[in-house]
């Protein structure tokens, strides 16, 4: 739950500059909000949920946030030159490299708050999880196939758009057989997902009925990390792997299909979101920090 929070909270908000810096401002809030619609924490529960929240987004700030800024530095670099898949396959992996240590820090925090869970509690989060699946259902898995197409083909325009600004007939094209031609499968990925959940539920009625001590909850939310980012599913990884080398290809022919003024527009959006992530880093260091100190058994990562 902690890697789908800060995913959302510190990379997708960067989808808009002006909605940025105060979306990452209010990040335990916004996060407080998000877990809480899960766990329905009581009122004895909140000061330690709330805690773990603005420790993660503390550490997050001193020590990640200059990281997403060189990163977006050096993405501005190469930007208005031509590229190629294994080009943007390199890009993929280091933007995946800065959630790896979210990750962990979030294992460290979570194992904390762990204890405090009811069984009640575990049911809720079975029955959001069963209702985000239905959800995600009816938006990636039509029974009509053009209108699924048509989902996809718009999910991606959005995507493109958001970096390189509106596409032109020539770029619409080459997305369109992109997606026409992408091995995504919708069900292959939402029964991975389901996996995913199911596998979650386990682990954490498992640590609950045992009564874990900290060290055995973080080893068991680690190997629970690993199964997520990895799957134990041979098939999914081949067609994990399929699907990454397709979208890679299609974000070359894209970037390489723009205009010089498009990819001018896609290096001054990331050159904003750089200074957006500069100031929240320079706020940190003139802004007392208000944060609970983390507890002595958590080494910095």
């Amino acid at each position: 739950m902690l890697k789908a929070l800060i995913i959302g909270v510190c990379l997708v908000l960067l989808s808009s500059c002006t909605a940025f810096r105060t979306g990452y401002n209010n990040g335990p809030t916004l996060s407080w909000w998000w877990l809480d619609g899960y766990g329905d924490f009581t009122r004895e529960q909140a000061p330690a949920v709330r805690q773990a929240l603005d420790q993660m987004f503390a550490w997050h700030r001193s020590t990640q946030l200059p990281e997403v800024a060189a990163l977006l530095a050096a993405a501005q670099k190469d930007m208005l030159a031509p590229t190629t898949p294994a080009a943007a396959c390199v890009w993929q992996d280091r933007t995946q490299a800065l959630l790896d240590p979210v990750v962990e820090r979030g294992i460290q925090e979570a194992a904390d708050v762990l204890p405090l869970l009811q069984t009640a509690q575990l049911t809720n989060i079975a029955a959001r999880q069963a209702k985000a699946r239905s959800e995600m259902r009816e938006e990636f898995l039509q029974a009509d196939a053009a209108e699924r197409l048509q989902g996809s083909l718009e999910r991606a325009v959005k995507r493109a758009e958001r970096i390189y600004g509106r596409l032109g007939p020539a770029q619409l094209a080459v997305v369109e057989q992109g997606v026409k031609a992408s091995p995504f499968d919708p069900e292959t990925w939402l029964q991975e997902r389901e996996r995913r959940q199911d596998d979650l539920m386990q682990v954490l009625r498992r640590l609950q009925t045992e009564r874990s001590d900290r060290s055995t909850s973080v080893s068991a939310l680690s190997a629970l990390a690993e199964r997520s980012g990895t799957s134990p599913v041979p098939a999914y990884r081949d067609y994990q792997a399929r699907l990454r080398l397709h979208n890679c290809a299609l974000a070359a022919q894209l970037h390489n299909a723009t205009t010089p003024e498009q990819r001018l527009r896609a290096r001054e959006r990331l050159q904003g979101w750089e200074e957006d992530v500069r100031a929240l880093m320079s706020a940190a260091a003139t802004t007392p920090n208000r944060s609970v100190a983390p507890s002595p058994d958590l080494a910095p990562l």
